[in-house]
């Protein structure tokens, strides 16, 4: 494997009303699955700035009652990529969900447990397999 820089990724657990929120990515690495609103963690920016900046840019809305949650390690051989993905658990605030950033999310949706789309991205399969579900 190529040698690059492992890379942080923040990942947001959206909940309201029993539901979480997730999107249907776009893009190469996690095309047609269903993620959490995410991105990289900046320079000098906390876990929880980064959190409720990438939901805002990501889908328009505030979040409240941010707390850390499980994390992955997640090695991408083939794109030569490695995160280390953190997890954080938030309550929804404020906002109309919306498509802020349309070349990475084809769309937004609140769903409920049993209700889970598939397939979801690497990190989520992971939390599963750890025992972990977003609605507990």
């Amino acid at each position: 494997m190529e040698t690059t820089r492992l890379k942080l990724g923040v990942w947001v657990i959206v909940r309201k009303d029993g539901k979480i929120l997730v999107g249907k990515r776009k893009n190469a690495l996690w095309n047609s699955t269903w993620g959490f609103p995410w991105w990289n963690l900046e320079f000098n920016e906390t876990v929880e700035e980064c959190a409720i900046r990438e939901t805002m840019e990501e889908t328009g809305i505030k979040i409240k009652n941010i707390r850390m949650g499980p994390f992955t390690n997640d090695i991408f051989y083939e794109e030569k990529k490695h995160y280390i993905t953190l997890f954080v658990i938030c309550d929804y605030n404020e906002g109309e969900v919306q498509i802020m950033e349309p070349e990475k999310c084809e769309k937004w949706e609140r769903v409920e447990r049993e209700n889970l789309y598939t397939p979801l991205f690497l990190p989520i399969e992971k939390i599963k397999k750890q025992g972990f579900h977003p609605f507990k």
